[in-house]
């Protein structure tokens, strides 16, 4: 009867090794990176800020109010594209602007804008994304000095995108675009910065190009 039980126990031993090696297996060729499986990620940063306080000035309300037809829908690369997830940084003591930028766009396509994160836990919330998205389009407002991060953390060359590796500080009518493949890396060829042409002034060419 002991050497039944032991012969059992190894077999059972053996299967356990045997399913943890395929899992461990199925788990290295997808990464944690399903919920951005044929995914596109729009960036763009909050709308134009006051001197002083923790909103909008008045044209970044325009441009808020803009994003409502720009995004509603996006008509990209021969694409029509609306957002299904509103991401913003979350607020802190000095802005709102996030939050703000997607507002009016988030009542106009009945969804709410998610603040998971704060705006230096840019890893934190692709983490997230890669976990546990199910939406094929969504658009995450941030900030500037910590857009750079951002692509970084979801596989991108920032430099290779913006042309240069930090988001300028006066510039607001930039779009980034992130293409993600059916196991949910980042499509390098396919991603792109687009100049919005959303606003009078906004400019014809990217700073450098012009």
């Amino acid at each position: 009867m002991a050497l039944k039980v032991r012969m059992l126990m190894r077999r059972l031993l053996a299967a356990t090794v045997i399913v943890v090696a395929v899992l461990t297996l199925i788990y290295a060729d997808h990464p944690a990176q399903s919920g951005l499986r044929n995914a596109t990620v729009l960036i763009i940063r909050h709308a134009e800020k006051p001197t002083e306080g923790t909103v909008l000035n008045a044209r970044g309300e325009e441009r808020a109010r803009a994003y409502v037809d720009y995004f509603n829908p996006l008509k990209l690369d021969g694409q029509t594209l609306t957002p299904e997830r509103l991401i913003a940084a979350g607020d802190s003591p000095v802005s709102s602007r996030s939050r703000l930028t997607l507002t009016p766009l988030a009542e106009r396509l009945g969804l709410s804008v998610e603040q998971p994160y704060i705006n230096g836990d840019a890893h934190e919330l692709v983490k997230l994304l890669r976990k546990s998205n199910q939406a094929p389009t969504i658009l995450i407002a941030w900030h500037h000095g910590h857009i750079n991060h951002l692509i970084q953390a979801f596989g991108g060359d920032s430099t290779a995108l913006m042309g240069q590796k930090k988001w300028p500080d006066e510039v607001y009518d930039w779009l980034i675009v992130l293409r993600f493949d059916e196991e949910g890396h980042l499509i390098k060829a396919r991603s792109r910065k687009v100049q919005e042409h959303l606003l009078p002034g906004d400019a014809e060419d990217p700073p450098g190009n012009r």
